[in-house]
């Protein structure tokens, strides 16, 4: 398997140890691909998804900062709906810089604390 993987397959595993979403502060969770970007809010205690976003629906061409930018707002937004101000950052084994740092940002500006 490629070593960028592993990489980010082991960092994951080692911050995973220390977050967990509960109901009151659930965790907010970021994947990120070649194209898309996608973000979860999670309560790991029932296993239940409580808001999501991704870029797959956006039909804009903007760059993948922008892109995730808006991804952030929305997540925020929905987490909003469902009751949800305050979570904990789960980068999934990502460097907190470049897209990741901009959705984070974004739902940060629109609301949620974390």
């Amino acid at each position: 398997m490629n070593t960028k993987i592993l990489r980010r397959q082991k960092i994951k595993r080692r911050v995973r140890r220390n977050i967990f979403g509960t109901a009151e502060k659930p965790r907010l969770t970021v994947f990120r691909s070649n194209k898309q970007i996608y973000a979860q809010v999670i309560d790991d205690a029932t296993g239940k998804t409580l808001a999501a976003a991704s870029s797959l629906p956006m039909e804009e061409k903007l760059p993948k900062k922008e892109i995730a930018a808006k991804v952030g707002e929305i997540v925020a937004q929905n987490a909003m709906k469902a009751g949800v101000s305050t979570v904990v950052f789960d980068r999934n084994g990502y460097l907190y810089h470049g897209r990741v740092k901009e959705l984070a940002d974004a739902a940060r500006k629109a609301g949620l604390k974390f």
